[in-house]
């Protein structure tokens, strides 16, 4: 046996002896190999979806409207109450005729819808005395105030006002007030009131 074969076998033995065998090839000591199945993984983000942007609320089936406030009778649509010329008074039914039979006549005050002058779509509800007649469900109107303003028509006081102060009519503005516009009648103003106011408002605009 050569030299080189002895030596071989002195290195088998004493690998096997030192257990240098199970290592490889290298005799440093190795760490086992992870596979990427075996791993931890990182936790991942959970995107939440973004909320989605409420509907505004929209009037539904009972006249509520965005903001949840009710829209008022005359509001809107056909039966809106709006302003007119004044000229449209001349030749105009404008007797005291009040029926209290839920339907707005010459002589009460009712509660409807009143654009302001701006007419920029904000309004409020508020009294107005019916003055004449323009057909068998339109009829002419001056709003009502407890506060006096120049060429204000006094029309005394009444159970239209639960504070019992005295109202006066505005001759400026003449309003055309539906039927379907009217939320509410109010009461009536005694005959020589409602003829006082006419004459007031016929004046007002050059006609009398």
């Amino acid at each position: 046996m050569s030299n080189e074969s002895i030596w071989y076998q002195v290195g088998v033995a004493l690998r096997r002896i030192l257990g240098l065998d199970k290592l490889g090839g290298s005799g440093k000591n190795q760490r086992p190999s992870q596979s990427t199945s075996q791993r931890p993984k990182k936790p991942q983000a959970t995107l939440k979806p973004a909320p989605k942007p409420s509907a505004k609320p929209s009037a539904g089936a009972g006249g509520r409207a965005s903001g949840g406030y009710d829209e008022s009778p005359g509001q809107y649509g056909a039966g809106a109450t709006r302003d007119v010329q004044a000229s449209e008074l001349r030749g105009a039914k404008l007797e005291y005729a009040p029926s209290m039979d839920g339907d707005p006549d010459p002589g009460e005050i009712v509660w409807t819808w009143v654009p302001y002058v701006e007419n920029d779509g904000r309004g409020k509800d508020r009294p107005v005395l019916i003055i004449g007649r323009i057909d068998a469900t339109t009829v002419f109107g001056c709003y009502v105030s407890s506060k006096y303003h120049r060429d204000f028509i006094s029309i005394g006081s009444g159970d239209w006002d639960s504070q019992g102060r005295e109202s006066f009519v505005s001759p400026e503005r003449i309003l055309r007030v539906t039927h379907a516009g009217m939320r509410r009648e109010g009461a009536t103003i005694a005959r020589e009131r409602f003829t006082e106011a006419v004459r007031g408002v016929l004046e007002y605009h050059g006609m009398k």
